[in-house]
């Protein structure tokens, strides 16, 4: 499989920085741990990753998830389904001049559109050229194609889609694959808005592993653990931040 170079730039993964707190870390490990013990009944390889809302940390979450699968000795590959506000390809430090649009508009081949990153077996789809109408393309019988072409190549395949509650284009991607993880920030908890995802999600039928509640203080044995975390504004074009913390 031909593949571009990656650049030579540290990218944001939590699981890949020196002097992180292993509580932070094992959250991750926890994630995947509990992911993988979900497949009784049938095999999860795709996953689509969404949010409520803005801001909630769906593309840290895509990132570091798909890299402690990676770090577990599984390939994996992480696509930016968000053809709007495309932010994975920052998150992961990899170049974003072509992607899944450019692919599902026959512009680029498949193999030309997988970007390595700093681990040896965790790859990116980014985005590519943001398109007029996302929508019919993660709607089209290409997108269909693209999902059951990457789930016989890699063992997991993780998306990273708008929120949503804002637009269809996460509901047309949930009836696609496999499963499905909602992103919930702790300090912006809305039961009625969680409550209507949970809907949207069920009318597509998609299956639902659960909800991930991000961005969560902590406070244990009186201690206050410091760390940094990366975030980006979906409503701007700001690059990722680095942020210190109280957790």
């Amino acid at each position: 499989m031909a593949q571009r170079k990656r650049r030579d730039e540290r990218s944001n993964l939590i699981t890949g920085q020196n002097g992180i707190p292993s509580f932070i870390l094992e959250s991750y490990r926890t994630l995947r741990t509990n992911i993988t013990l979900s497949q009784v009944d049938e095999k999860i390889k795709s996953i689509l990753i969404t949010s409520t809302g803005p801001r909630e940390g769906k593309s840290l979450t895509v990132s570091n998830l798909g890299a402690t699968f990676a770090m577990a000795g599984n390939k994996v590959l992480l696509v930016d389904a968000d053809l709007r506000r495309p932010t994975l390809h920052r998150f992961l430090s990899v170049p974003k001049d072509i992607g899944l649009t450019d692919y599902l508009v026959g512009e680029a081949d498949f193999d030309t559109v997988i970007c390595p990153t700093s681990m040896d077996s965790l790859f990116v789809i980014p985005c590519g050229t943001i398109p007029p109408n996302p929508a019919e393309l993660l709607g089209s019988k290409k997108m269909r194609g693209f999902v059951e072409q990457c789930e016989g190549l890699f063992d997991y395949i993780i998306y990273d889609s708008p929120p949503i509650a804002s637009i269809s284009d996460a509901s047309v991607l949930a009836s696609m694959v496999s499963h499905v993880i909602l992103i919930v920030r702790a300090d912006g908890i809305d039961r009625n808005h969680i409550a209507r995802a949970k809907e949207q999600l069920e009318t597509v039928r998609a299956k639902i592993l659960g909800v991930v509640l991000n961005d969560v203080n902590i406070e244990k044995h009186r201690y206050y653990y410091r760390y940094y975390y990366y975030y980006y504004d979906y409503d701007t074009d700001r690059q990722p931040q680095e942020t210190e913390s109280q957790s």
